[in-house]
């Protein structure tokens, strides 16, 4: 990474930036970042899209929402990045009869050696490092909801208390799109916290017929930990530091506004969307083109960035109207079509 002489003019960086001083650190952080995704790779095939989006959320400090047809990798994915990371990391599968305090924790009334009662509060799952909420939509909103305070503050409250969570702290979440019977879809707030919304899909024949091969066998592979919690620490770390350009973030600012009905010069926007993506979507972008700016070994996002991550930041941030969805419209399409104009003009 650091055979670039300099930082790109347009950032505004010299050669005696914070991070330029560290790039002896940013290199081996880059490595190991590497190494860590190779080894992903080896266990989960023909997902190599949903690995680096997966990624860029953990590096970019987000929590990502994973949605594909059952027996597609979405669990062992995250199981996977756990291990390999070298995060704490817990599993709550999602029904009906899930209740808040079955995730969160709650107090319990002990009697000491002093015969003295007091209350002890038990950890949930939620206290974890990477914490795995299996088909999150079954559960109902009232336990939903125990979640917002955890992924956007890092601590929960109980009994008027406050415990912070361990850091870092990311939820991966997963939703079965095939089958709605007996769910409850995530309302507009709980969604707008996931950073990405990565999409798995069928893999090729190739990547299929290894995975039959590989999976059936005596022996199946193993991941095994390549990183620290402190090391991811400390690429979030340095993802924040990477300087952005102008012209990027223009775009970035300018892509947020033009989807929606409210500012938008698009027609398309105007009739098809009844709201479109906030400021934090913004924020998301800009994260989610450093993290994968870094991941690739370069010292600052591009436009290239903005199109590979545009869909997976923005597709759940929107909400059509009735008119759109009786047309059959798509909110990938509205976006595509919207970057498109931004960068030819």
């Amino acid at each position: 990474m650091t055979n670039v002489p300099g930082f790109p003019e347009e950032t505004g960086f010299s050669q005696n930036s914070s991070l330029e001083r560290d790039a002896a650190r940013l290199d081996a952080c880059v490595a190991r970042l590497g190494e860590a995704r190779d080894m992903v790779s080896s266990i989960i095939f023909g997902q190599d899209q949903a690995i680096d989006q997966t990624l860029i959320g953990i590096l970019s400090g987000g929590h990502v929402l994973m949605i594909g047809a059952p027996g597609l990798g979405k669990s062992l994915l995250a199981h996977t990045l756990g291990k390999v990371l070298g995060l704490i990391d817990k599993r709550i599968q999602f029904t009906p009869d899930l209740m808040p305090a079955d995730i969160l924790g709650s107090e319990v009334l002990e009697e000491g050696i002093d015969s003295k009662r007091a209350f002890r509060f038990i950890k949930g799952p939620v206290f974890c490092q990477l914490l795995l909420a299996d088909e999150i939509n079954r559960a109902s909103p009232r336990t939903q909801s125990a979640l917002l305070q955890a992924m956007q503050e890092r601590e929960v409250s109980v009994a008027g208390y406050s415990h912070s969570l361990p850091a870092p702290f990311h939820v991966l979440a997963t939703q079965n799109p095939l089958e709605q019977e007996g769910t409850y879809p995530l309302p507009e707030a709980q969604l707008d916290r996931f950073l990405l919304e990565v999409r798995l899909s069928y893999p090729d024949q190739d990547a299929e017929r290894r995975i039959v091969a590989e999976t059936t066998r005596h022996k199946q592979p193993r991941p095994r930990q390549m990183l620290h919690a402190d090391d991811v620490i400390e690429a979030q770390d340095f993802v924040r530091r990477l300087p952005m350009p102008d012209r990027v973030l223009d775009t970035i600012i300018s892509l947020c506004r033009e989807c929606r009905p409210e500012s938008t010069s698009h027609d398309n926007i105007r009739r098809h969307v009844a709201w479109g993506p906030g400021t934090r979507a913004a924020q998301s972008l800009s994260l989610a083109c450093r993290a994968r700016a870094m991941l690739q070994g370069r010292f600052a996002p591009s436009h290239d960035d903005i199109a590979a991550l545009a869909l997976p930041v923005l597709r759940h941030r929107f909400g059509l109207t009735y008119g759109a969805r009786a047309e059959g419209q798509s909110v990938d399409t509205l976006i595509t079509e919207t970057l498109a104009s931004l960068q030819g003009s």
